[in-house]
Formats: structure tokens, sequence, C-alpha cells
């Protein structure tokens, strides 16, 4: 009686993950840098700044616990050989989606936090990778919707 419902739970944290990664690269590449737009290039950059600070450190949290989530709920339907081809499409697009946040935020990401002044060229590369997890995330929401029907 208990299982189903730790198992609904799981499917709901990692929904909810995916939700706070897939948004929030929506937010921080499209909101956030239109609005900021209006801006002087000091506050703009520290307004950016603040921006992927604070949606990195959720990231770092989240990102984990969704693909680990994930294959969880892989494991828990027999594993990768015993789930239709858009689940373990997914993983493969979550991966992709790890790779690039962890290269991000290890690489323009910390020259910016590290930069007196961080260089425009520096927050276009950050909106630029937000934008293709946005992109990714999109899609592996469309693929998630096929493997119900599959």
């Amino acid at each position: 009686m208990i299982e189903p419902i730790i198992w609904s739970l799981v499917l709901a944290m990692h929904l909810l993950s995916m939700t706070y990664w897939v948004g929030g690269s929506i937010y921080s590449s499209l909101v956030v840098r239109s609005t900021v737009s209006l801006l002087d290039p000091n506050p703009k950059a520290s307004v950016l700044l603040q921006n992927y600070t604070r949606f990195f450190k959720g990231l770092w949290q989240v990102v984990p616990f969704a693909l680990l989530s994930g294959w969880a709920l892989i494991f828990h339907e027999g594993g990768f050989a015993n789930v239709n081809w858009p689940i373990n499409l997914m993983q493969v697009i979550g991966l992709v989606m790890a790779i690039i946040f962890f290269v991000t935020a290890r690489g323009p990401f910390l020259k910016a936090r590290r930069a007196l002044r961080p260089q425009v060229s520096l927050f276009n590369t950050l909106q630029k990778r937000t934008a293709l997890m946005a992109i990714l995330g999109v899609i592996n929401i469309i693929v998630a919707s096929m493997a119900h029907i599959l």
C-alpha cells in the first residue's frame, strides 16, 4: 500500500525538479535578459550576476536530484532495457543538460563572479547556454508526453 505512494512522491519530486530547471532556464534567458536591457551597464551586470547566482545555487541541488530520481523511476520500471525509447531519450537529454549546466557553472559563470567588471560577452554566453538548456528542456517535455502513447 505504501510503495505506490512513495513512487508517486518520487515522480512528483522529479517533476518539480525539472520544473525549476526548465522554467528557471526559460525565465533567465528570456524574461530577465529582456528586462535588464533597460538598465545602465553597471546595474545591469549586477542584476544579471545576482540572477544567475541564485538560479545556479538552486540548480546545484536540483540537477543531481532530477537525475537520481529519474534513474530511480527507470529502475523501478525494470531498468533501461524495459522502458520505452522516449524514456531513454529523456535520460540522454537530461545528461546533456546537466553537462551544459556544469560546464557553464564552472566556466563563464565562475569567471563572471570573480571579475571586478564582468564582460558583456560572459553574460551573452550565460544567456545562450541557459537558452540551450531551456530548449532541450522543452524538447524533453515533448518526449515525456510521447512516452505514454508509445
